[in-house]
């Protein structure tokens, strides 16, 4: 995979998981003051999560053909914590 489908692939992911997160963010909107604030706990995290991948994405963007391999290590590192902190929250969210 080049550095440009990859970048793609990146992207496509951190687009999917906004998606998720404004209709939780609907929902925590929604719920009683108690859940309220464990809902923003958990997107908190979240958006926390989020952040570090798409500042992983603009990094390997910009970087040289050489390096960027090397930092598609630290991208699939970032997205799997996001990753198991999506699942962690979609948990939660469901359970509610």
């Amino acid at each position: 995979m080049n550095r440009d489908e990859y970048a793609a692939k990146l992207k496509a992911q951190i687009d999917q998981w906004n998606a998720e997160a404004a209709k939780w963010e609907a929902k925590a909107r929604q719920a009683q003051a108690g859940m309220q604030a464990e809902f923003e706990r958990q997107l908190e995290q979240f958006r926390a999560r989020r952040d570090a991948a798409i500042t992983e994405l603009k990094r390997l963007q910009g970087a040289s053909t050489d390096a960027w391999r090397e930092m598609t290590r630290g991208a699939d590192a970032a997205v799997k914590g996001m990753q198991e902190a999506l699942d962690k929250a979609r948990r939660e969210f469901n359970k509610k």
